[in-house]
């Protein structure tokens, strides 16, 4: 983590965040930024080896950070991670649902468990994280909930059944959430990414690449770094009056 990686900044000093999936690709960038900006990052993750390494990097760069182990699917891990943040730090200000896998393959090829653990991690997790920290959030009278959806949930996408699936869920219970909670001055948006260079996109072969830049108005991959500056945004003061919105990074791509 270092100063100039940041594009904007925010003041989000003496706030505690929770970022799941913080151990690599986009929830460590999105961890890491929240960290620049003052904020008290518990990071949350299934992988506790390579969440450490998160953890190292933003305080070995000056900043605030924890580690919780958890599988996003377990319900009762997850209260007990909230709470858990809540008794150690204080209290709890931003939730950021960014765990996710997937188990591509064509619609009629797909097993039940490649269906199962997508739409478990990438929708139920986020569900029973937001249900967690809804009564924190409460409490503190002020909250940002931001959740990680995707272009796949938006316009589907060949052989992610189960990707699409998941991600428009995500989109459908970030826009119910936000009415539920807007009354308790809760903030809740979605950030919709298109194709972005991380360890995902690294496997595909070098044409498919090339074929998705071609499509994309702007004419590349996005980086880890254009969506954590857009969570970034949402969870700032800034996006005071901003809820219950899918804000789409993708080039251009769905225009």
């Amino acid at each position: 983590m270092s100063e100039n990686k940041l594009r904007i900044t925010a003041d989000l000093g003496g706030q505690v965040a929770i970022v799941t999936g913080a151990a690599r690709g986009l929830g460590r960038e999105i961890a890491e930024t929240l960290a620049s900006c003052g904020a008290l990052v518990c990071c949350v993750d299934i992988n506790e080896e390579t969440m450490s390494d998160t953890v190292k990097s933003i305080t070995d760069g000056g900043g605030k950070a924890d580690a919780f182990a958890c599988d996003v699917t377990d319900s009762a891990r997850v209260n007990e991670v909230v709470d858990e943040v809540v008794k150690k730090h204080g209290g709890l200000n931003i939730l950021v649902n960014n765990a996710g896998i997937t188990r591509d393959g064509l619609m009629m090829r797909m097993k039940d468990d490649q269906f199962d653990s997508v739409v478990a991690i990438n929708l139920k997790g986020t569900f029973l994280f937001m249900r967690a920290a809804a009564k924190p959030l409460i409490k503190a009278r002020r909250g940002r909930i931001i959740n990680i959806a995707s272009v796949s949930g938006q316009i589907g996408n060949a052989g992610q059944a189960n990707y699409s699936a998941s991600k428009a869920g995500v989109i459908g219970i970030t826009r119910t959430v936000s009415k539920e909670l807007a009354g308790r001055n809760i903030t809740v948006n979605a950030v919709a990414p298109g194709f972005i260079a991380t360890e995902m996109t690294a496997k595909l072969a070098p044409e498919i690449i090339e074929g998705i830049e071609k499509e994309t108005p702007l004419g590349r991959l996005g980086t880890p770094r254009d969506v954590a500056d857009t969570v970034l945004f949402l969870a700032s003061d800034a996006a005071d009056f901003i809820t219950g919105q899918i804000i789409t990074v993708d080039g251009g791509l769905t225009v």
